[in-house]
């Protein structure tokens, strides 16, 4: 019950968030040219963005596999990409509790330990995030100086007074803070046989055993070269599914594909924020990220925003609820047979 109220609370709290950074994006904004412009827009640029989206999460799900493997577990292909789809779909429950979701499930389904499962998905989220970040800065490197200045003055800067300027703490209240949790955790590792006594303790070390050998995996991969061929090809179809909706709306349609690495950027880190799937903060940072860079209009550059961000939600909806009761029915007969 306790548990139940402590998450219809965070789900509240997330949306409330989600309504206020939408309000943000939405305020001052022309409805009427709003809503001409979504009804003349072309949505059949969609369906191929669609497309490529599910290249993507074809090719995370084998990426995934790559990393189960070295754990001596054979998922089968289906199984994988039902329990990503269904992490996907409760990610708009509870940002990121989809990662467990994916990982109970497939662990369910394929006898594999969750723990174990639950490091192989850090050490994708680890690998995504250096992607991205490499991308950024090879952004900031070859792009326009209104780029950089947009990333900047809208994402650095903010994020930089945000980090050093947290409960007013210096450098030097950080530095305590990092060695005296590292003292904690020396004595936690020094009488680990004493604090195992206790339940609670127990059973964080058995998850931190189980996420560390699945972060292991990493280095006993038998296909380096494929792993790094999905890498790419993930982001590449990410790069292709954000280019093309550009060309759904005419006051978009100039853009490059160079281009759409920027739009790839900033809506990244839109879907990072702490909101059901990057709910308000993606349309808030790439509609201001087209007008301030590019100098689209407000209006059209939510047009893009809302095509691009509610047609990838919707297909999650639909492909994640197919696969998450096409999972819970294969356990239901597995559990009568």
């Amino acid at each position: 019950m306790r548990k139940s109220i402590i998450q219809s609370f965070k789900f509240t709290a997330f949306l409330v968030v989600g309504i206020i950074l939408l309000w943000f994006a939405f305020r001052n904004v022309d409805f009427k040219s709003l809503v001409d412009d979504l009804k003349e827009a072309d949505y059949y640029w969609l369906i191929l963005s669609l497309f490529f989206g599910l290249l993507a999460y074809l090719s995370r799900t084998r990426r995934w596999m790559l990393l189960i493997h070295p754990l001596g577990y054979k998922p089968s292909f289906p199984h994988t990409f039902y329990a990503l789809m269904s992490g996907y779909l409760a990610n708009l429950a509870l940002p990121r509790i989809g990662e467990i979701t994916r990982c109970v499930a497939l662990g369910k389904k394929d006898n594999i330990p969750v723990d174990q499962l639950f490091g192989t998905v850090v050490v994708e989220r680890t690998i995504d995030f250096f992607s991205l970040l490499i991308i950024m800065i090879v952004l900031i490197f070859t792009s326009g100086t209104l780029i950089n200045e947009y990333l900047k003055e809208s994402i650095f800067k903010p994020l930089r007074e945000k980090v050093f300027g947290l409960f007013g703490f210096t450098w030097v209240v950080w530095l305590i803070l990092f060695l005296a949790g590292i003292t904690v955790l020396l004595l936690m590792i020094r009488y680990k046989k004493s604090l195992r006594k206790i339940r609670f303790f127990s059973k964080m070390f058995d998850l931190a055993r189980g996420i560390i050998h699945g972060l292991k995996t990493i280095v006993n991969l038998d296909r380096k070269l494929e792993f790094l061929f999905h890498t790419f090809f993930i982001w590449t179809n990410y790069a292709l599914m954000t280019w093309v909706v550009v060309f759904a709306i005419p006051s978009t349609s100039h853009l490059t594909f160079g281009n759409s690495i920027f739009i790839l950027v900033i809506g990244g880190l839109a879907m990072s924020a702490p909101v059901q799937s990057g709910l308000g903060a993606f349309h808030y940072f790439v509609s201001r990220g087209l007008a301030f860079v590019e100098g689209v209009k407000l209006e059209d550059g939510l047009v893009y925003a809302i095509l691009t961000h509610e047609s990838q939600l919707i297909f999650v909806v639909i492909v994640g609820a197919i696969s998450f009761f096409i999972m819970l029915g294969k356990h239901h007969k597995a559990e009568t047979t």
